[in-house]
Parts: C-alpha cells; structure tokens; sequence
C-alpha cells in the first residue's frame, strides 16, 4: 500500500483547482511525505473548503491500538467497515495533493522504491480522502503526543495495470477533474462511492529508475 508519497507544486496552483481558502502558511516546493507526519490537505470545514495541514493516518479500530498510541491507517478499502462509514458524508471527505506516489517493487537483495506519476511532466492530481477530529495519543510508545489532532487517509482500490506489477493488491483512488472533485467533496455517498475505482491504464505511468 501507499505509504509515501510527493507533492511537487505550488500553493496557487492547489487553489486554482479546488477553490479552497488556503490556511497552509508557507508550504515548502517540494514534500514527501510520510505515515504520521504533517502534509496539505484540501477539507471541508465548518462549511467552507480549505487548505491546511492535517496528520497522515486516520484513527485505528480500537482492537488495533489496545491501549497504545496510536500510528494511524493511512489507506482505507474497506468502506463498508462501521469504523469507516462514519467519516463518508461529505463533512468529513478531504483532497490529497500529490504528484508521485510510490509503490516498493520486491527485488532482491532489498526491495526498490518505483515512483508513479500522471505522466512524464508530473502534474497534480488529488487522492480521495477522509479526516476527521481525534483526541487520543499518537506515535509510539516512546515518543506519544497526547492531545487533540486532525487526521486524514485517503481510499484504495484494486490496481490497474499500471501499478499491478509492483503491488498487485491495491492503488490509491485517484482524482484528476474538476469534476470529480466537486462530486467526492461535495455529492451524497450513494454517488461518490462511485469514484472508488482504478484509474485507467493510459492514465498513469511507472517513471523509470
């Protein structure tokens, strides 16, 4: 699954596509980002759309943590899951920015980073997510951060052809449109469900190493 992704671009462009008040501060050009850490997300909230900076992970079932600090679910496919469902109206759908996403392919002797990206110029494009309000303790055990937090995740689907070669059990759900955007954060579940899917084939590429 997607545990690391890229987001190379700019603050204006973000806001051209989304038409959300941007609250990131000065975001740096080029990001990657990892589970646990900070990254721009494109929410709805308190009933406008925004751009601010939210924690990779969603809140574990409970039979997860066990008591411990929590490090978040980062990918979601099963959104039939009562754990889940709660976060699917529309008040709780957000917008990921990204511009690669990466996969590990299983070579020998150690597994090998392979990067995705829309095409070769590496334009943006946006994960479907959800985020929500937690208070609870993040991290590890060494290290938990008490408190209050806001989270995201984004949705995954089965691979297209493009990705099933380097992980063939899922790929992030993927945004390109206007249009698609508009439905995920803003059309009744019984219609954006529908946006979890692969993206098609001549929509992707694997760059090379």
């Amino acid at each position: 699954m997607c545990n690391l992704y890229n987001v190379t671009t700019t603050q204006e462009a973000m806001r051209a596509f989304t038409k959300a008040i941007d609250r990131l501060g000065n975001l740096e050009p080029s990001l990657d980002i990892y589970p646990d850490k900070v990254a721009p997300v494109i929410r709805n909230h308190a009933g406008e759309r925004e751009m601010s900076m939210l924690t990779w992970g969603m809140p574990s079932p409970s039979f997860v943590t066990n008591g411990k600090p929590d490090t978040g679910v980062t990918n979601i496919r099963n959104i039939t899951s009562g754990h889940w469902r709660r976060w699917l109206k529309p008040e709780s759908r957000c917008l990921v920015p990204w511009t690669t996403f990466c996969e590990w392919e299983d070579t020998k002797p150690r597994k090998t980073k392979r990067w995705f990206a829309i095409d070769e110029s590496k334009p943006l494009a946006f994960f479907a997510g959800i985020w929500t309000e937690w208070n609870g303790e993040r991290g590890s055990l060494k290290s938990p951060r008490p408190g209050r937090h806001e989270l995201f995740g984004f949705l995954t689907c089965p691979p297209n052809e493009v990705v099933a070669p380097i992980h063939p059990k899922a790929m992030p759900v993927i945004l390109r449109t206007e249009e698609e955007i508009e439905l995920w954060m803003s059309a009744p579940w019984d219609q954006a469900k529908d946006l979890q899917r692969p993206l098609k084939d001549d929509e992707l590429i694997l760059l090379p190493l």
